[in-house]
């Protein structure tokens, strides 16, 4: 069992909880408020001020930058007019104290209009009362929180006063109208945007000059007759009458509800894939449940392409090309391969959570061939997806580690199936659970469960080893020599993380080679099962289920290791990690029965496996986000930079060079063991802490901005590597940083959009400026 003495303290944890101080949420005023019925989303036509192409883009690059995703201040999301009209909360997503679970609020899914909205406790940041032009300012909260920044602007510092509350786990005030005056009178520097400075004269004219006139939406541009074109085709394929077509809908639909599905005759145009009770040809009418597996509760369902109005922001957009490519691949693993569907799975939870007995009948193969063909997008949905302020799945992984994967193979696929028969009852999941009040007998079943799969696991590869292929780099994908997904870098930054093609950086500490079973698990635990408006339990039961799948990650890459030097292997990314914790690692390790074949010359076990299958990948290991430092030698001091520089800088540094393009410096925090949820600075290994300089962007939350001319680089890198203090460190910002205060932040912000949309157009989308850091 791993780390026992945790789970004990959760456990009385919640007896606490239940006996009496628990927090129920975020106190709401109950007033109640009258005005004129809500308004509705009603595109209209005007002869000025049309909101998509005037207004905004306006509102992303200065306000959607902090109003985004569940984490968006007051749940005001601003990445569509939808969310304007929907409005403000003062209820919290994130709440870690949350004994019951609570009723979602997605934007487009929970309520259809402001009037259900209004009902579910939001309230307007427009006009709702009557259409004047006094009204639509007076009563209009965004334009009164506009108009706060033109009155009172930052003061005139380097640094923002303790005034400003910048900590994300910070009180939220989210005033309704009639509280204005309070608020300003309370806060007078806490206009919009807040913590940063104010719209420019033409940007703020502008805004209140639309929000005097009452906001008008305007129409939107028609979707185009090619656009209209694909819809139709794509639709037809996802909903086919027989029972094979209509198994594959559900698994593609349960991996790509996320995903930012476009064409290429649009790439900017983005649709969602949902379910509706209607088929094509007739309009959505969506079916919204918690969870993509959720009981639909209809007798047949249809996936539709719904067009999302939203502006793209980094922290959830996930592109997905639906191409000829992509049309060929899967005809070729899903339909014309010979295998039969006898009859539809059933949404009971204790099937539609495991997905090895909800789609059994789809190949092994075919299945793992669609996941493996966008890897990056099936890793990057945990770190995308619901979880969105990461820490309940980002505490459990490292700063920076490479992925493999396993390749696949027809015989294995047999081994595998057999596996799952085996072990069927060994795959259970959280989500099964739902809410539950006892994560720790939960988890203690979950624990014996993986302990079984195992001992079932090791059983099966042992006999695969010794009967159809050794241990060695034939196991592992080499993305045909021409997918780019065949290896990863993931980087963590401390509750958010990106993933990316190739390996970047120095060899890191640790590895992992994930196959079919893992990946699929990875995805129904953290993607497709995880509920972001669940109680505390379900996602503390989520957090301690992910430990087992990244040791088992960990461990398929130390099985490629001589047998005799896998425990000393593991045991150095455990180190003092609890005794219960090591024999759960010694446990599949002792159950697996075969040695690698791989030749080794050195003492450098792990560093020579790593070079071994960076050569088997070939060019697939390379990344346009890896620095040649040999072509750059002004950035050599950097690469291994060790010490005080590196404890000090931030998490993710954004670094603008005019002329160069746009670099990424990531510190990479180092742990003894992440063993557990609890005392993650106990674990700390500040002095070994490191650095990755790469090209572009990384990360969707920057901590910190720089701008640095390249004739200065030099001078920059020496007095980065001198830093020993935080005053070092200050005059180091003093010099080079673009600090939220600046007067120029919001020009250097658009030239750094600007430069990241040039340079990844498939990906760029707007960053979050929530982390940004006041030092």
């Amino acid at each position: 069992m791993v780390n026992l003495s945790c789970y004990r303290f959760v456990s009385a944890f919640f007896i606490i909880f239940l006996l009496g101080g628990c927090s129920w949420g975020v106190f709401t005023d109950t007033k109640v408020h009258t005005q004129q019925s809500p308004r509705e989303y009603a595109p209209e036509r005007v002869p000025y001020l049309n909101y998509f192409s005037d207004i905004q883009p306006l509102i992303g690059r200065r306000c959607t930058v902090c109003h985004g995703c569940y984490d968006a201040p007051c749940q005001l999301k601003l990445e569509s007019f939808h969310g304007l009209l929907r409005g403000s909360s003062k209820e919290l997503v994130y709440d870690g104290s949350r004994l019951l679970g609570t009723k979602p609020t997605r934007l487009f899914e929970d309520a259809q209009t402001t009037a259900e909205w209004r009902d579910r406790s939001f309230f307007p940041v427009l006009n709702e009362f009557e259409n004047t032009d006094e009204a639509n300012l007076g009563n209009s909260v965004m334009a009164q929180l506009l108009e706060l920044k033109r009155e009172h602007p930052l003061p005139e510092e380097p640094l923002l006063s303790a005034d400003f509350d910048l900590d994300l786990a910070r009180k939220q005030f989210c005033p309704r109208s009639d509280e204005m005056e309070a608020y300003k009178k309370k806060h007078p520097f806490w206009g919009m945007p807040y913590a940063l400075p104010g719209l420019d004269r033409a940007e703020h004219r502008l805004m209140m000059r639309w929000l005097k006139s009452g906001a008008p939406s305007g129409a939107p541009a028609p979707l185009s007759a090619k656009v209209l074109t694909q819809v139709a085709q794509w639709e037809a394929f996802f909903n086919g009458d027989d029972l094979k077509s209509q198994l594959i809908a559900r698994y593609l639909y349960e991996h790509l509800f996320l995903a930012s599905l476009n064409f290429s005759v649009a790439p900017k145009t983005y649709f969602r894939l949902v379910r509706s009770r209607t088929p094509p040809s007739q309009p959505i009418d969506r079916i919204s449940t918690t969870r993509p597996f959720d009981d639909p509760g209809v007798e047949r369902v249809y996936y539709r392409l719904w067009y999302d109005p939203s502006i793209p922001v980094s922290k959830t957009h996930m592109s997905y090309r639906l191409d000829e490519k992509r049309w060929t691949n899967w005809q070729k693993w899903f339909l014309q391969e010979q295998y039969s569907v006898t009859k539809l799975p059933s949404y009971d939870p204790s099937v539609a959570t495991n997905p090895f007995a909800t789609f059994a009948e789809l190949p092994v193969n075919s299945r793992y061939r669609f996941m493996l063909d966008e890897a990056q997008f099936a890793i990057m949905n945990f770190i995308k997806g619901p979880v969105c302020r990461g820490n309940v799945a980002l505490n459990v992984i490292q700063d920076h580690f490479w992925v493999f994967f396993l390749a696949p193979d027809r015989d294995m696929a047999r081994y595998e199936e057999k596996l799952f028969q085996q072990a069927e009852n060994y795959l259970h999941l959280p989500a099964e659970k739902g809410n539950t009040f006892m994560p720790l007998s939960n988890w203690l079943r979950y624990s014996d469960q993986q302990r079984k799969y195992l001992s079932a696991k090791a059983e099966v590869i042992t006999q695969y080893a010794k009967t159809q292929a050794p241990l060695n780099l034939d196991m592992i994908w080499n993305g045909d020599g021409v997918n780019p997904n065949a290896t990863l870098t993931v980087f963590r930054h401390n509750d958010s993380a990106s993933v990316h093609q190739g390996l970047i950086g120095e060899p890191p500490k640790t590895a992992w080679v994930i196959g079919y079973p893992l990946l699929e698990r990875i995805h129904y635990l953290l993607v497709a099962g995880f509920d972001v408006y669940g109680n505390v339990s379900h996602q503390l039961l989520t957090r301690l289920y992910m430990d087992f799948l990244r040791m088992e990650g960990e461990m398929n890459f130390i099985a490629l290791l001589p047998q005799q030097a896998r425990k000393e292997a593991i045991a150095s990314w455990y180190q003092n990690a609890e005794s219960d914790q090591k024999k759960y690692l010694d446990f599949y390790l002792d159950q697996l029965q075969v040695d690698s074949q791989l030749s080794f010359k050195t003492k450098d076990l792990k560093g020579e496996l790593l070079a071994q299958l960076t050569q088997l990948v070939g060019r697939m290991a390379k990344s346009p986000q890896q620095i040649d430092f040999s072509q750059h030698a002004v950035l050599q001091p950097l690469r291994k930079l060790r010490g005080p520089a590196v404890q000090i800088l931030p998490e993710a540094t954004l670094i603008r060079v005019p002329g160069q393009g746009l670099y990424s410096l990531l510190r990479n925090n180092q742990f003894t063991n992440l063993s557990s949820i609890f005392g993650e600075e106990a674990r700390r290994c500040p002095e070994e802490d490191e650095i990755t300089l790469v090209r572009g962007v990384v990360g969707a939350y920057p901590n910190s901005f720089m701008q640095v001319e390249s004739r200065k680089l030099d001078e920059f890198v020496k007095q980065l590597a001198a830093v020993k203090s935080e005053e070092d460190f200050v005059r180091l910002r003093d010099r080079y940083g673009v600090r939220r205060t600046d007067s120029h932040f919001w020009s250097f912000s658009d030239k750094v959009h600007a430069e990241y949309q040039r340079l990844y157009p498939a990906e760029a989308a707007l960053l979050d400026y929530n982390r940004l850091e006041n030092r």
